[in-house]
């Protein structure tokens, strides 16, 4: 991990672990709402791994807080200014693309708003995410190629896509030139126990 990498690691454990106590829960307990391992939670909570953004839906989920506030510091509940380059980059393409958080709001409902990049090559694979979950993407430059539920729908610029997020879906730019788009998810009741599916390794 890189250095800002480990520092947002470091912080999201830190969260992680101030919410998990406050409930007075074991490390067992939290791994069992959230449907995670017990070792993954460990790690989390020492900062040791860059969990990906499904592990980290379902930690804020079973913890009641949205993803947002597990990536940022507390701030005055008015206002919240995010400069540019001060998103949490929660996804790292191979080919150099990246995905990152710039703003949210806190639980129950949830709004999240992300700043994505896809290099030529570029592909994220989104696991489904709690029902309800609503998404919407708008092509910035570039084409970008949204597949939901194995239906493909490809995406010039200026094009948008809404869509639930509670199914399987992924963004690719299957050309050579660079591709961007902004994306606001939607996620309705955080908190409620609603992930479910196999825990994570």
């Amino acid at each position: 991990m890189d250095a800002d990498t480990e520092s947002l690691a470091r912080a999201v454990g830190a969260r992680v672990r101030l919410e998990r106590q406050a409930r007075g829960w074991t490390l067992d307990q939290l791994a069992e709402h959230a449907g995670v391992s017990r070792r993954m939670v460990v790690n989390v909570e020492q900062g040791a791994v860059n969990p990906s953004v499904g592990t980290l839906l379902r930690l804020g989920d079973a913890l009641g807080v949205g993803l947002p506030s597990l990536v940022e510091l507390p701030a005055p509940k008015e206002v919240k200014l995010t400069r540019c380059g001060e998103g949490a980059v929660l996804w790292s393409g191979e080919q150099g693309g990246r995905g990152v958080l710039v703003a949210g709001t806190e639980a129950p409902d949830v709004v999240e708003l992300w700043d994505w990049s896809l290099a030529g090559g570029d592909r994220h694979e989104s696991e489904p995410h709690a029902p309800g979950t609503r998404e919407l993407l708008h092509v910035l430059t570039g084409e970008v190629e949204v597949e939901v539920d194995g239906q493909a729908h490809r995406l010039g610029t200026g094009d948008a896509l809404t869509f639930y997020g509670d199914v399987a879906h992924s963004y690719a730019n299957l050309g050579t030139e660079p591709a961007r788009f902004s994306l606001t998810v939607y996620e309705p009741g955080v908190g409620s126990g609603r992930m479910t599916g196999e825990p994570d390794a």
